[in-house]
């Protein structure tokens, strides 16, 4: 073979290759170049070139021009026992790499099994995100990476490390959620926290077989509902989700279903006496008595005279029932102050004994009034119902005390009308 005059490497087309070994033309692959100290190597900018000989690294080039001698390769004098000066010819490799194109790469997990804290049972999971890498040290990348290749691009390195990131990734992701206690509903808010925590647990990784990991994220974690089960889960949140917002239970909404479909089939004939029956049953009946659509439990009073939660229609206390928690949507029994789960504090409707939000009007289930106002005795300075003619607790009657200009009701505390800004008195 001649002796190589100038080797360089000026890649070609779209392809993003990491690390190129140069060889002669119209040759597919060698084993070591015939090379002189008197060969021409020239790097370009976002390169650095690694000569190779007998097994060993006996040189690395930055960008520039370099004459290949043995000032700048001193082990060709202990290899090959070359003099200084004259045209001493020697076999080499030469590997050009590419170190500042950073390549940014999709990843995914397509299944991963976690115990949900929130709904407390196992949902199927799939992630998606990008990260970046660039080659920080060469030496190390090709040692390690590449191997008997002749060329390393961006396939390579997704094909050959896909097994082992998402198996690292998978594994770190459902750790940080158990430990940290994160559900499916609050996951969204801790992208940024979970990629952080990715990233520094991936960096030993990449930093090892010569790699800078550029950045890490996370794009989006949620149910796999490409499986049959995730489909169930979907689902199910979907429905505690428009029945939250409706208030409906769900066994109203299972008792509608049955209904709607025993009186569609009386209108068309198909139903025959068994559908009027159940869908009158469904209706609460013809003499008024409570049937399918009523909860299949005694809606709660609360009597005025002791406090006490009573059934409708019963004369001795029932056994407490469960109810939704406003908050986390999860059942408890009615006689809690607070939800088990949440904290949340119970503040049960006056009728039907529905959990509702402390700001609540009305309640979600059975629209009773909630919140009442409230106007202060001018005798007592107790709390009384706005309008009332006599305080509960002195029993003195409420003087009328109106604006002189607007005719707004005033208690005699207020010094300004809230209305006109008149003063009072």
């Amino acid at each position: 073979m001649a002796v190589i005059d100038v080797v360089r490497w000026a890649p070609q087309g779209d392809k993003t290759i990491y690390a190129w070994k140069f060889r002669e033309r119209n040759r597919a692959s060698n084993d070591g170049l015939n090379l002189s100290t008197y060969t021409q190597l020239i790097v370009q900018e976002s390169q650095e070139a690694i000569l190779f000989s007998k097994g060993q690294i006996i040189g690395k080039f930055g960008p520039g021009k370099h004459t290949l001698n043995t000032e700048n390769l001193p082990l060709l004098r202990r290899l090959y026992g070359l003099p200084f000066g004259g045209k001493n010819p020697f076999t080499a490799e030469v590997w050009f790499v590419n170190k500042l194109q950073p390549y940014n790469i999709e990843w995914e997990i397509d299944r991963m099994d976690i115990h949900d804290v929130d709904y407390n049972t196992g949902i199927p999971l799939v992630a998606n995100g990008l990260y970046g890498l660039k080659i920080s040290d060469a030496e190390r990348f090709l040692i390690k990476i590449v191997g008997a290749r002749d060329e390393f691009d961006e396939i390579d390195l997704t094909e050959q490390f896909k097994g082992e990131f998402v198996t690292k990734t998978k594994s770190t992701l459902m750790q940080f959620m158990i430990q940290n206690k994160i559900g499916i509903k609050q996951i969204s808010a801790h992208l940024d926290s979970i990629s952080d925590h990715l990233r520094t647990i991936m960096l030993p990784f990449w930093e090892n077989i010569g790699f800078e990991l550029t950045k890490f994220y996370i794009t989006s974690i949620q149910v796999d509902s490409s499986t049959e089960v995730g489909q169930r889960v979907q689902d199910a949140i979907s429905r505690q989700s428009t029945q939250n917002i409706v208030g409906a239970t769900y066994q109203q909404t299972q008792a509608f279903e049955i209904a709607k479909d025993a009186v569609n089939g009386m209108s068309n004939g198909s139903g025959g006496l068994l559908g009027a029956v159940v869908a009158a049953n469904m209706m609460g009946g013809v003499g008024g008595a409570g049937g399918i659509m009523q909860p299949q439990y005694n809606q709660p009073t609360f009597n005025s005279n002791n406090g006490g939660m009573q059934g409708g229609n019963q004369q001795t206390p029932t056994l407490p029932r469960e109810v939704y928690c406003s908050n986390c949507a999860k059942k408890f029994a009615s006689n809690l102050k607070f939800c088990p789960f949440c904290g949340d504090e119970y503040c049960p409707c006056p009728k039907c004994g529905t959990d509702n939000d402390k700001s609540a009007k009305r309640c979600v289930s059975c629209g009773q009034t909630l919140m009442i106002e409230q106007s202060l005795c001018p005798n007592c300075n107790s709390s009384v119902p706005a309008g009332s003619g006599f305080c509960g607790n002195c029993g003195k009657p409420l003087a009328e005390n109106k604006c002189t200009r607007c005719g707004a009701q005033l208690t005699p505390s207020i010094k300004f009308c809230p209305k006109c800004g008149q003063k009072n008195g």
